[in-house]
């Protein structure tokens, strides 16, 4: 009779082990990928940011990041899973693991490189001067010393603060060219993209010297290297087969996601 009781005992324990090592893997998400939330692709978006997200009046985000992302979770056999949140904070949000990814146009540099790691490019874009149409300033050396506007969290503050220490910030690009359009500051720094929206919807400003060009790509978290690889794998599918430039060519009228020629 003992016998037979530590036999059920050991397989008890065993099937225990075996119950928990299942749970181990599927908290660890699909197919070995860390994910916030098993069988999704939770992202963040500013949802400020028209036409790369916008929310709409039932606080659902829709554009061009958000086509996006919802394609690259489809690709990966996920349910898409959008979270609005301030751009400034999204970073810190994929460091520490509240969202899988950041599908909000961060483009790459050194800084955001220490804290996350990002995919390959999925659109080029790159800054750019506005102005109103009664302002002098045509080249960013036009604004020594003068008042210049630009989202929180963005790479464009450290432009600005090559020629001034008057920066002011705001939670989105789109409400810093508005207070510009209603004769506030002196000029904003933006996406040339988001400018070129802008005036398209009717602002009176300027799109002037272009600052360079920049790679925006998907931010993840840096010990989440599978799901880094299959994101990967999902943008290079959705190039190939004329996914991306297809949102592209639906919100923009042209391919943003091609890489400009050198």
């Amino acid at each position: 009779m003992k016998k037979i009781f530590s036999l059920f005992i050991i397989m008890v324990t065993m099937l225990g082990l075996l119950a928990a090592c299942g749970s181990d893997e599927k908290a660890s998400g699909d197919g070995g990928i860390k994910l916030a939330e098993n069988g999704k692709f939770t992202f963040a978006s500013s949802g400020e940011f028209k036409p790369f997200s916008v929310t709409n009046g039932e606080g659902q985000m829709t554009g061009f990041d958000i086509d996006v992302a919802e394609a690259v979770a489809k690709e990966m056999g996920l349910e898409p899973n959008q979270k609005k949140f301030k751009f400034a904070s999204i970073v810190e949000g994929v460091k520490s693991g509240r969202f899988d990814a950041a599908v909000a146009s961060h483009t790459i540099n050194e800084d955001r490189l220490k804290h996350v790691d990002f995919s390959t490019p999925y659109y080029y874009s790159g800054p750019q001067i506005f102005v109103r149409p009664d302002s002098d300033a045509e080249k960013l050396n036009d604004l020594d010393e003068l008042e210049i506007a630009v989202s929180k969290g963005s790479t464009y503050a450290k432009t600005a603060e090559e020629v001034t220490d008057n920066i002011v910030l705001y939670d989105s690009d789109v409400t810093a060219l508005e207070a510009l359009a209603n004769g506030r500051h002196d000029a904003v720094i933006t996406d040339f993209i988001t400018g070129k929206e802008a005036i398209g919807a009717g602002l009176e400003i300027e799109g002037k010297e272009l600052l360079g060009r920049s790679e925006q790509a998907i931010a993840i978290a840096k010990d989440n290297d599978e799901l880094l690889k299959k994101v990967n794998d999902a943008l290079e599918t959705l190039r190939k087969n004329g996914t991306l430039k297809e949102i592209s060519e639906k919100y923009f009228g042209e391919d943003i996601t091609a890489k400009p020629e050198e």
